[in-house]
């Protein structure tokens, strides 16, 4: 019992960064996710492609490959040094927002035309269509996925622990190295 005692303040404070991560990329990523799908939907072509293009990398690069690249890459070639937590809550929030997007995109496609012709009928405006009629269905649509990704960043937060962020899973390792 004392040895429990001895080692709990050390996880819990790992757990807290890990539930800090996990926060702060739930806050970021979810918003960031709506503009980047509205803009894969975009009738301009430019915005259309940047915000494909985006998706694309970070949908399609392993989370782990993200976090070198911002935590070792970056810094080097910009020659801004950032502490591994922002490093780990900006690539996190970049990467979820993107899976986010994708998210969002399938929900919008999921709804039926006739949603968008009646809210027109209505007499209301592009903006009014999506925010009285289209996104209030799609959130409805999107909650099971992104529930499935909330889930799945539980799990990715202990990769943070490659750029030296003492989460609970490297405090944990730490613990068990000195102990035995």
């Amino acid at each position: 019992m004392a040895y429990v005692k001895e080692i709990l303040p050390v996880l819990m404070s790992g757990a807290m960064i890990s539930l800090k991560l996990f926060a702060l990329t739930l806050i970021l990523s979810l918003p960031l996710g709506l503009p980047i799908c509205l803009g894969e939907q975009s009738k301009i072509a430019p915005v259309r492609w940047i915000c494909k293009t985006f998706v694309f990398i970070f949908r399609g690069t392993p989370l782990m490959l993200q976090l070198f690249f911002f935590y070792f890459f970056f810094p080097i070639q910009l020659g801004i040094r950032m502490d591994a937590f922002p490093t780990a809550v900006l690539t996190f929030a970049i990467n979820y927002a993107a899976y986010f997007a994708e998210i969002y995109r399938g929900g919008f496609n999921s709804i039926d035309k006739g949603q968008y012709e009646a809210a027109y009928s209505l007499g209301f405006t592009q903006r009014q269509t999506l925010t009285k009629v289209v996104i209030p269905q799609m959130f409805r649509i999107v909650i099971p996925p992104i529930s499935n990704e909330v889930i799945t960043l539980i799990k990715d937060t202990a990769l943070a622990s490659t750029i030296t962020l003492a989460e609970m899973m490297k405090v944990s390792q730490g613990i068990v190295n000195r102990d035995g």
